[in-house]
């Protein structure tokens, strides 16, 4: 599984380190008092979602 998310965050021109320490510190956000997830609300943690922060993105090459 972490393979395959790591794959997609490259394929999204993401940086796999800084995409995992992200979602990493987000998911306990996201988490009710019984530790359960809503999916729905997981849609901006997506490795194509346009609001993952810059930290997360490969540079452009110039």
């Amino acid at each position: 599984m972490v393979y395959s998310i790591s794959e997609t965050a490259k394929l999204n021109q993401l940086r796999p380190y800084y995409y995992f320490k992200y979602i990493l510190t987000e998911l306990p956000k996201l988490c009710d008092e019984r530790g359960n997830i809503d999916p729905i609300k997981l849609d901006y943690l997506m490795p194509w979602s346009d609001s993952l922060p810059d930290k997360c993105r490969k540079p452009l090459r110039s």
